[in-house]
């Protein structure tokens, strides 16, 4: 998955999932309303306008983002959360949502009415996190993310030399202080569940690691009253991480007294602007529920197959019974569990699995491949403690950069139960899916065929549900294509991964609506959907921390899948799967939705 935990906490609906130069996708077919009749030219030029001041403004207000996504125009700058700042903030969306709505959309190009919907929920969303979900007075993770984000996001990639990176660097450094005295003033204890505070107090110091890697290391890049600043920068900073450190450690975590369920009507309007998605909460778990029913069913079968004549195999009748069709698939499981990569082989594994994923997708001709650089890498401090692995790429406006597909390291005070559970859940079957998903022909493709869309303003509002539905729908095409010669085991790991997908659905709305118990949703993990104990453990903390974006990734799948069907039906023998993929693609991954509409000619909602 490509999500960090200040997306999460700042509801945006970008990923800043995997971009770059690719090599070019194969030619969409002709959009037959793109081109607006020359009466309209000056609404398009209107829209014109409103996107540009609205990207203009949003990323000098959001100057830590605006260099992930390759603005550096305010590297120097860092984000202010302060009440005066919130209230400008929310005035600026506010006028430019009127501007909008001043426009007859019916009138704009069907590309820019795609635009003109993706922004309009954008500043929606933005206008109802400040003023109603208020994620700024009680998650602490929109200040560590910040804090981490503001060092990681100049360091981490050589877009412009050294020493002006370091300088940058500086003057961020010399800010995070008062960005961490404003997460003391703005967050409510009463308001912060205890599951944030320990989060983030876990990560705190992870900024530190950011300097011992990243800043020390080439501090000797300047010198003179530059190198001076730097050093004095990074001892007041490590001076205040230490004070907020004593803060989350002494006040905060004691005090933390917040309910992380967000209830029903705060995450029914979060759903709303995370999906873009015409399915409701009750739709949602409805086909989820479904899904888990007919993906079992299967999974029985392989597992008839695997187990067959295999000493000591349970009972596999044509028509089990529950516990008879667990017991089947749990020891089929097995199988597959008994290969895993030994505890410090986890990213060398990745490494082994990312290269045959990409040179089985070339092979099968499935889609065209990006030759950027990507690069697997242990997840940085600051971030762990959410997912086990993303992909973290350059954003669209930073072209060229390397894409880093990162796997948190095992901790190193889990004993050899907890480090077991692990490895078997991410068994080598598991990683090769796990890069399929993460990179190839998953987030890192899609990211690098989305980012050379000619909207800016696309590129930086990519859908979450179109990325996170992809990733998890390529897992399908490899497993259709005879990916590990179609090995039944990867066959049975695939649908174990997916029903993580299913599960993800009907656990978020379980946890922050219906008021479920760690039990009921570790039931749900562990023995409905197959996932080890420690998987399941590290899921329900982190459904406690996020809420919204657990459902991506099955409504984002079930769209693609639907899509791909009605393609299908409407192109019989023409349908050809690598300029399909490729056509969808091409649009700069909005919800996928839109996709539809441009490629079935329907009309634009």
């Amino acid at each position: 998955m490509r999500l960090t935990p200040l997306a999460v906490a700042l509801l945006t609906v970008t990923l800043a999932a995997c971009g770059g130069d690719a090599t070019p996708p194969t030619a969409a077919q002709p959009d037959k309303a793109a081109a607006a009749p020359a009466a309209d030219a000056a609404i398009q030029a209107k829209f014109a306008e409103i996107s540009k001041r609205w990207l203009d403004g949003w990323l000098k207000r959001n100057p830590v983002t605006a260099t992930q996504q390759g603005d550096h125009t305010y590297d120097a700058e860092l984000d202010d959360l302060g009440a005066a700042a919130r209230e400008e903030y929310v005035k600026f969306s506010k006028g430019i949502l009127a501007d909008l709505d001043g426009i007859d959309a019916s009138k704009l190009s069907r590309e820019n009415q795609i635009d003109a919907a993706i922004l309009r929920n954008q500043l929606q969303g933005d206008i109802w996190n400040l003023e109603t979900m208020q994620s700024w007075a009680w998650d602490p993770q929109v200040y560590s993310g910040l804090a981490g984000g503001a060092i990681y996001n100049l360091m981490a990639r050589d877009y412009a030399p050294m020493p002006q990176r370091l300088n940058a660097a500086a003057a961020r450094m010399e800010k995070i202080p008062g960005l961490l005295a404003q997460a003391r003033e703005n967050l409510d204890p009463a308001r912060v569940p205890k599951t944030h505070a320990e989060t983030v107090a876990k990560q705190n110091k992870g900024v530190l690691s950011l300097i011992e890697e990243f800043i020390k290391p080439n501090a000797d890049k300047l010198q003179g009253e530059e190198r001076k600043r730097l050093d004095a920068a990074v001892a007041t900073l490590t001076q205040a991480v230490e004070e907020h450190q004593t803060w989350l450690d002494k006040t905060l975590v004691p005090n933390a007294k917040g309910d992380f369920r967000v209830g029903a009507e705060l995450y029914d309007q979060k759903l709303k602007f995370a999906l873009m998605s015409s399915l409701s909460r009750a739709e949602i778990k409805q086909r989820a529920e479904a899904e888990i029913t007919s993906v079992r069913a299967t999974m029985y079968k392989i597992a008839q197959q695997v187990l067959k004549d295999k000493p000591n195999a349970p009972e596999l009748p044509d028509a089990p019974s529950d516990e008879q069709q667990q017991k089947a698939i749990e020891a089929a499981l097995e199988l597959a569990y008994a290969e895993k990569p030994a505890r410090d082989k986890v990213v060398d594994t990745a490494k082994d699995t990312l290269a045959q994923a990409t040179e089985f997708t070339r092979a099968k001709d499935l889609v065209t491949v990006p030759d950027d650089p990507v690069e697997i890498i242990l997840m940085p401090e600051f971030q762990r403690g959410f997912s086990v692995a993303y992909c973290d790429s350059p954003g669209p406006l930073d072209k060229g950069q390397k894409t880093y597909y990162a796997i948190s390291p095992i901790p190193d005070d889990w004993d050899a139960k907890q480090t077991d559970s692990f490895l078997r859940e991410y068994n080598t079957r598991m990683i090769h899916l796990l890069s399929i998903h993460e990179a190839m022909p998953g987030h890192y493709l899609e990211g690098a065929h989305s980012a050379r869309h000619p909207s800016v303003l696309r590129g930086v509002l990519r859908s979450g549900m179109f990325a996170e539905g992809w990733a998890v729908y390529t897992e399908t095409v490899m497993m259709e294509n005879g990916y590990l010669d179609n090995d039944p085991l990867f066959h049975l790991m695939r649908y174990k991964f997916y029903l993580r997908a299913v599960a993800n659905a009907i656990l978020d709305q379980g946890v922050h609506v219906d008021n479920w118990t760690r039990e009921q949703a570790m039931d749900l993990m562990t023995r409905r959907t197959f996932q080890q104990e420690r998987e399941a453990a590290g899921k329900w903390i982190r459904a406690q921390l996020s809420s919204a974006q657990l459902p991506t990734y099955f409504v984002g799948v079930q769209e693609h899948f639907d899509l791909r069907k009605a393609v299908m039906a409407k192109r019989g023998k023409d349908f050809q799967l690598k300029a399909y993929h490729d056509q969808v693609l091409s649009y700069g991954a909005p919800p996928v939705r839109f996709v539809r509409s441009m490629m079935l000619d329907e009309p634009i909602k």
